[in-house]
């Protein structure tokens, strides 16, 4: 179900974190902790990696894992090696939690032979980057921010919080956001829950942080059915995770920010506000001399429903510029093709 999901829509990976309420992997701890007989070389009955990484790779998917690292470290070289053999791509290590000495040796340690092994790794409960994908550039994330996931549980990640990770975060490599919410309510009608979480701001908003954070292992948090047929879906399957240029057009603590981003020959805008509606300014003097079709995503009716949008395609050139309205915690987003 969600390997051919990843299939039909272009996405890269699929991450297997646990089977039936628990861990993917043998444990007998309590909330995700490792137990005394923890064993993540050993898959929980009915889970047959294997099978699974070769069926994801008959589909042009990788299959990557959640572990602990209490859980994982232990027994880093048999797992890296059986983890290989398996056919996964890579992980995401959890529960880091600290940014010692010892654990900043522990996640150098771990990427090394992790690459040895053709894995990736994302690490979790981690403190912010400070350029170690520079050096291994098998780490293609880390969170180091409180992100979307925190929805499950507290009102903090709002859209002021949302444009404050980009003046305060990235510096030295790139955050992952847990991007991909599309249940968006106004603030005022916000509640936490864990099960189909909401989030604050708009549709657009959310889609204007896959070009404003830079992440190199953009996700969709959620399930299929929460994606398909909705407004906006398909700038997710086009949006890049990696860029050859980036440019600031505009920016303002704590009020709103836009950044263009060029992939091949492509460039993708992205701008996000605070809780307060706004016009932005776009100016296209980036771009060569020449004509482009602009794709342009805004938000929809500042009083109706936060998940419509609004789709237009324009032409331009260099000297030319936007004005773009933004409701309260909006956003838009800019796909921009030289004709």
């Amino acid at each position: 179900y969600y390997i051919d999901f990843c299939a039909r829509n272009g996405i890269e990976y699929h991450s297997i974190v646990e089977s039936s309420g628990h861990e993917w992997y043998t444990n007998d701890g309590q909330g995700y902790q490792p137990g005394p007989n923890v064993d993540v070389t050993k898959p929980v009955p009915g889970i047959d990696m294997e099978q699974i990484c070769d069926y994801a790779n008959s589909k042009g998917v990788g299959v990557r894992v959640w572990v602990h690292w209490k859980a994982l470290y232990p027994k880093l070289d048999t797992a890296f090696k059986l983890f290989e053999k398996w056919g996964l791509k890579g992980m995401m290590v959890d529960f880091m939690d600290r940014d010692d000495q010892e654990m900043t040796n522990i996640k150098e340690e771990i990427l090394i032979k992790a690459a040895k092994h053709k894995l990736h790794i994302q690490f979790h409960g981690a403190e912010k980057p400070t350029g170690l994908s520079r050096t291994y550039p098998n780490e293609f994330t880390r969170e180091g921010t409180l992100n979307y996931e925190v929805n499950k549980w507290d009102k903090r990640v709002t859209p002021d919080h949302d444009l404050n990770i980009v003046f305060t975060r990235m510096l030295a490599g790139p955050t992952d956001y847990h991007l991909g919410g599309f249940r968006a309510v106004p603030d005022s009608i916000f509640k936490v829950q864990y099960t189909r979480p909401l989030m604050m701001g708009t549709r657009c908003h959310m889609l204007a942080m896959y070009v404003v954070l830079e992440n190199y292992q953009g996700m969709v948090c959620d399930y299929p059915s929460a994606y398909e047929g909705q407004p906006g879906f398909e700038f997710l399957k086009i949006a890049p995770t990696t860029w050859d240029e980036t440019k600031v057009l505009d920016a303002k603590l704590g009020s709103h920010v836009i950044i263009a981003r060029k992939k091949d020959n492509e460039w993708f805008v992205g701008g996000i506000t605070n809780h307060e509606a706004r016009e932005l300014l776009v100016p296209f003097n980036f771009l060569a001399a020449g004509e482009y079709t602009v794709t342009i995503y805004s938000d929809g009716p500042e009083t109706g429903d936060p998940n419509q949008l609004t789709k237009r395609t324009v032409i331009v050139k260099n000297t030319d510029s936007i004005r773009v309205r933004l409701n309260g915690g909006g956003g838009m987003t800019m796909q921009i093709k030289r004709i």
